[in-house]
């Protein structure tokens, strides 16, 4: 297996898992909290799911998959109602299942030009690496947030046991 069909794999398994806890936590907020903002430094769960969607359509769809950069990252930050959980996960959702389209789709020869975005100077690899990682950051801060709000494990791991050692180093 080639490199880039590994990255690409592992790329869109990241952006599937950070979808997955995403959705979770929504399922635990009501359209109210999702507006909610902890203090005037923090961002309410909404105002991040609409700046994961601003900035994945920058980075990948734009830069990656040279669609028009229309972003207007400071409006993902200003607006304070209007959309309910629902319509923002489908929204966020659809723009992953069109980053994971591009992924799927880039050369490799796009993935190693060198291109600007947002002011940085970032290869095709980079770009994925920065969307990915920023998608599982800011889901970080929305399952904290909820976690915060409803005093709850929101189960992302059931069923599962994360204290298996690696094969290869299971002393």
């Amino acid at each position: 297996m080639s490199w880039m069909i590994e990255f690409k794999a592992n790329a869109c398994y990241r952006l599937d898992e950070s979808t997955r806890m995403v959705k979770r936590s929504l399922e635990e907020v009501s359209n109210e909290e999702i507006w909610r903002k902890p203090n005037t430094e923090l961002n309410s769960i909404a105002n991040l799911i609409l700046h994961l969607q601003g900035n994945m359509t920058q980075y990948v769809l734009s830069s990656l998959g040279g669609k028009p950069d229309n972003r207007n990252r400071d409006l993902e930050f200003q607006q304070d109602s209007g959309l309910d959980k629902e319509q923002l996960f489908n929204g966020l959702l659809a723009v992953v299942e069109q980053v994971k389209t591009t992924i799927n789709s880039t050369s490799e020869s796009e993935y190693l030009r060198h291109r600007d975005v947002q002011g940085f100077n970032f290869s095709g690899v980079g770009v994925v690496l920065h969307a990915v990682e920023h998608y599982s950051y800011h889901t970080g801060q929305i399952a904290f947030w909820v976690k915060l709000l409803k005093n709850k494990d929101l189960g992302f791991y059931d069923g599962l046991d994360l204290n298996i050692k690696n094969e290869e180093n299971a002393g």
